[in-house]
C-alpha cells in the first residue's frame, strides 16, 4: 500500500501563510505482498511508476491490514474500525439471495451481484474528507455492498466510482460489465466465468490454449484511464482518490504485450502446476512436523 501526496503551492496574503490541502492518492493493490514492489526491494518485476511515486509520497513500513481476506480488510480501511468492532468480518457472499456463485445468473439478475452491505450509519473516510471540501473518487474493486443497496460507493461518501461492485466478478479481468457510479458500464467481452480453466487440459506452452481469454476490454486498463480522468478533472482542488486495484489478485490474466515482454526478459520457464506442487508441499510440511514431533 502506498499513499501519494501532491502538495499544492503555498499562497501568501497580508495576514498569514496558507497551505492548501494536499491531494491524496491511496493505492490498495489486492494480494500485493510487502516485498513485491521495487521500492521495497523487489528486483524481478518492474514497477518504475509506483517506485517514483513512493519517493515523493509516504512509504509505509508499519501499515498492517485488519484482515487476511478482501471485504473486512477494505471495510476496516474505509471506516477505521478494527476487526473486532467492524460490521464486515469476512467474505460473506450473502447466499440466501439465491445462486450468487453462478456468473451467468448474476448477469441475468443484478440483485445477485455484490456482497452484504455495511450498516446505513457507517462513517467512511470519504465522508469525512467530503466534509473537508475534498472531491472523492474510487476506482477498482468495491466489495462492500450490492448494487441495489444503500452501501455503494456513491452513497458512502464517494463522488465518483468506476470498477467492480462485486468481488466475485473481479476474479476475471475481462468481465461483461463494470459499474460507473450507479450504472452498468457494458464491455465488449464474451461471457467467460471467473475461475474458468483451459479447455481439454491444454498444453501450457501452446498460445492457442489461452486464446479465448484474450478479450477486447481489459478492465485494469479501463480502470486506470477512468482514474486519470478523475484526477485531471479535479487537479485544481483537493481530491482523494482510492485506487483499489484488483491486480495482482487472481486471475493471472495480462495483455499479450506484457506476457511477451517478460518471456523475453526471463526466457522460457517450466510451467507451474499448482495442484501437483500443492501435494508435494503438504507432504513436505507433514514430514517436517513429524521430525519436530520426534525431537520433542
Amino acid at each position: 500500500m502506498i499513499i501519494g501526496s501532491c502538495q499544492q503551492k503555498t499562497s501568501v496574503n497580508s495576514n498569514q501563510n496558507q497551505t492548501k490541502k494536499p491531494n491524496i492518492i491511496y493505492i490498495l493493490a489486492d494480494d500485493l505482498g510487502y516485498g513485491d514492489l521495487g521500492v521495497y526491494g523487489q528486483t524481478k518485476i518492474e514497477t518504475p511508476n509506483i517506485d517514483a511515486l513512493a519517493k515523493k509520497g509516504m512509504l509505509f513500513t508499519q501499515h498492517y491490514t485488519a484482515a487476511p481476506v478482501c471485504a473486512p480488510a477494505r471495510a476496516s480501511l474505509l471506516t477505521g474500525k478494527h476487526g473486532g468492532n467492524a460490521s464486515i468480518r469476512g467474505n460473506d457472499e450473502w447466499q440466501e439471495r439465491g445462486n450468487v456463485w453462478s456468473y451467468k445468473a448474476m448477469l441475468q439478475d443484478s440483485t445477485l451481484e455484490g456482497q452484504r452491505p455495511m450498516p446505513k450509519n457507517t462513517t467512511t473516510i470519504a465522508q469525512l474528507l467530503k466534509s473537508a471540501n475534498y472531491k472523492t473518487g474510487i476506482v477498482g474493486k468495491w466489495g462492500l455492498g450490492a448494487p441495489h443497496t444503500h452501501s455503494i460507493p456513491t452513497k458512502m461518501g464517494f463522488d465518483y466510482f468506476f470498477g467492480y461492485n462485486c468481488q466475485r466478478q473481479a476474479h476475471t479481468y475481462t468481465p461483461v460489465h463494470l459499474y460507473e457510479n450507479e450504472n452498468k458500464y457494458h464491455l465488449k467481452n464474451d461471457t467467460i466465468a471467473p475461475h474458468s480453466g483451459t479447455e481439454n487440459d491444454g498444453n501450457p506452452l501452446d498460445e492457442k490454449t489461452y486464446e479465448r481469454f484474450y478479450q477486447p476490454d481489459y478492465s485494469p486498463t479501463l480502470i486506470f484511464d477512468k482514474m486519470m480522468g478523475f484526477i485531471d478533472k479535479n487537479k485544481k482542488e483537493p481530491f482523494f482518490m482510492y485506487w483499489a486495484s484488483p491486480i495482482p489478485h487472481v486471475p493471472l490474466q495480462a495483455p499479450k504485450k506484457w506476457v511477451n515482454y517478460y518471456v523475453d526478459k526471463f526466457g522460457d520457464e517450466k510451467p507451474y502446476y499448482h495442484k501437483k506442487t500443492e501435494v508435494i508441499f503438504l507432504q513436505e510440511i507433514q514430514e517436517l512436523l513429524m521430525q519436530q514431533w520426534f525431537r520433542i
